[in-house]
């Protein structure tokens, strides 16, 4: 749930995710929810060279588990609030 509710703070912001097949989308999260399944707005494809079937691509729904990573921005990132956080379910509550 850490993950989770970390993302849900990101909606609106614009992320990366590359996918287990190599190819990675660059857009606006819209949503997300527990499987960590993501919707992506105003979408792009990173490498347009080689995927250019995908650059009619506007919106997309990207099931979590073919998700490889997420780039977030990187004043995206509050690092104390991820170790109090991770701290606080190490130690189970």
């Amino acid at each position: 749930m850490l993950f989770f509710s970390y993302f849900k703070d990101l909606v609106g912001r614009e992320v990366t995710v590359e996918l287990k097949n190599d190819l990675a989308l660059r857009g606006t999260l819209h949503s997300v929810d527990q499987y960590l399944n993501i919707k992506l707005e105003n979408t792009r494809v990173v490498d347009q060279d080689k995927y250019p079937h995908m650059l009619s691509v506007r919106n997309c729904f990207i099931r979590g588990s073919v998700v490889r990573y997420v780039q977030l921005p990187p004043d995206g990132v509050d690092v104390e609030l991820l170790h109090d956080a991770t701290r606080r379910e190490a130690r189970g509550g």
